[in-house]
């Protein structure tokens, strides 16, 4: 049996970990929230995070009276309380994020992948960004009624939308995406789709559907998209993912079976990699130049368990 390898300290996971208290029961007091002067909020334009520069790197927390003079909010939600202080999610419209944008001598503004991978804020505030693009792109797609088609308005400091036509209630979605590593052995299986960057390869991933729970997920996904069928199924760690506003659920799976028959309109291609050759893809060191995800995703994270042989781990 090969040895562990020696991939260096563990890397934080992305968008986890916040210090923020959400404080439900405070939702109804906006107007004396935002009226607090230690108020603070961050600043979201479509996929475009403002920050203030200092240095090479962003500060997006900005007092909430500055971040309302900067740009008008569309729409505000209350995100929490970080030691007693209200934290806010402004949302602009994209043209005033382009022009913030243009004044690039006293601003940062760029996507969230990238702010996230480039480490370009410091990595308290990453969940809080994160949290407040996923919730103000749910209120940017849900303005009207699915039940009726009337307007609908927000309420309980954006955490819910109520229509007065017909009185639904509409309240934010996260979709449950279920992202694996099947493993047999000393092999394990990734893929690629065209999507991503040049040489990186990753685990599978797909949405749970109505009626599934996480192991049939797990299993029926694997399947689709390589023809792998999958046995036993673990449970590793959840991720938040605001793109624009999924929950991965991260999994290893036991392969039964090793053909591969990759399906085209998912996958540009699929195939088994051994634990010394994907080491030296988290590594940055393989030959070919074949990567993994960057640390900030759990796709990373997972196969590092695999490669690290983590007790919780399959194979």
């Amino acid at each position: 049996m090969s040895p562990r390898p020696d991939l260096g300290p563990k890397p934080h996971l992305g968008y986890t970990s916040s210090q923020l208290d959400r404080a439900a029961h405070r939702r109804n007091e906006m107007a004396a929230l935002a009226a607090d002067p230690r108020a603070g909020g961050y600043l979201v334009g479509g996929e475009l995070i403002i920050t203030r520069k200092r240095g090479d790197k962003g500060d997006p927390l900005f007092a909430l009276a500055e971040a309302r003079a900067l740009a008008p909010p569309r729409e505000t939600v209350l995100l929490g309380f970080l030691d007693g202080a209200p934290r806010f999610g402004l949302g602009i419209g994209k043209e005033d994020a382009e022009a913030l944008k243009a004044r690039g001598d006293e601003f940062l503004v760029t996507d969230l992948r990238t702010i996230a991978v480039q480490g370009l804020v410091a990595a308290e505030h990453l969940p809080p960004v994160a949290e407040a693009k996923a919730l103000l792109a749910w209120h940017a797609r849900h303005r009207f009624c699915a039940n009726c088609g009337a307007a609908t308005a927000p309420v309980e400091g954006g955490w819910k939308r109520e229509c007065a036509a017909c009185k639904t209630e509409h309240f934010p979605r996260t979709d449950p995406v279920v992202i694996m590593l099947a493993v047999k052995g000393e092999q394990c299986l990734l893929g690629r789709s065209a999507r991503f960057a040049a040489a990186m390869w990753s685990c599978l991933a797909g949405f749970v559907e109505p009626g599934e729970n996480i192991e049939e997920a797990v299993r029926r996904e694997v399947q689709e998209e390589s023809g792998i069928v999958c046995g036993r199924v673990s449970y590793f760690a959840s991720q938040p993912w605001p793109f624009p506003m999924s929950l991965m659920i991260g999994c290893h799976a036991e392969a039964l079976t090793t053909d591969i028959k990759v399906d085209r309109t998912e996958l540009e291609g699929a195939r088994w990699f051994d634990r010394e050759e994907v080491a030296l893809m988290l590594l940055r060191q393989h030959p070919d130049g074949l990567g993994t995800p960057p640390p900030v995703a759990i796709a990373h994270h997972i196969i590092r368990a695999w490669v690290e042989k983590d007790v919780d781990a399959i194979g």
